[in-house]
């Protein structure tokens, strides 16, 4: 790498906080699929009280999971602009991916008050109980998405703008918001419609 701000790891050549993302991310799929894991062993047993398929609402996740994934659209979008040099732009696109996420965030409270109504509550079976670790797991990760993004737009207003190189980069801030949007694909199909 001849950029004089990068940091390479000797041996791969990747400069090694992206290196660390990647070993970051590895380390969440292998906690999303002990968690995937442990709802599929549960999901067709039979459990007293409620049962999941009685209390979902497809149509209305499906706009939801919509929402994150046009997230993802936004995200790529403020990463380019800030290749071509628009802050303003890059700006923009990261207030649209937070504000994408919130959304996103708040169906998802939205539907697990409705369960909790309809008496789908953490507490009824050990099946419900991995369902609300699950989903509840990956809102966690879209909500700590949402802080680096608002993080990420207050730098830009409060400095000259973001750089592509040096401390809390957009691209490692974009590799994570996309890893939360692939996560909840395979969530959608595997709590959902499968």
């Amino acid at each position: 790498m001849s950029d004089s701000h990068s940091y390479p790891h000797e041996p791969t050549g990747v400069e090694t906080r992206k290196l660390g993302m990647w070993v970051f991310l590895s380390t969440e799929i292998l906690f999303f699929g002990t968690l995937i894991t442990t709802f599929m062993i549960f999901k067709g047993r039979d459990f007293p009280g409620i049962k999941l398929s009685d209390v979902y609402d497809i149509p209305f996740t499906s706009v939801s999971s919509f929402v994150l994934l046009m997230s993802s659209l936004t995200m790529v979008l403020a990463h380019n602009a800030l290749e071509n040099g628009d802050q303003e732009k890059t700006r923009v696109w990261l207030l649209s991916t937070a504000m994408l996420g919130a959304v996103f965030l708040a169906g998802q409270i939205y539907e697990f008050t409705e369960f909790y109504h309809e008496g789908f509550v953490l507490s009824s079976n050990i099946f419900s109980s991995t369902f609300y670790v699950l989903t509840g797991f990956h809102g966690l990760h879209v909500f700590i998405g949402v802080v680096l993004l608002i993080a990420l737009w207050s730098i830009g207003q409060r400095q000259n703008g973001l750089s592509l190189d040096g401390g809390m980069n957009l691209e490692f801030v974009a590799l994570y918001w996309h890893f939360v949007d692939i996560v909840w694909i395979v969530l959608f199909t595997v709590v959902y419609l499968i």
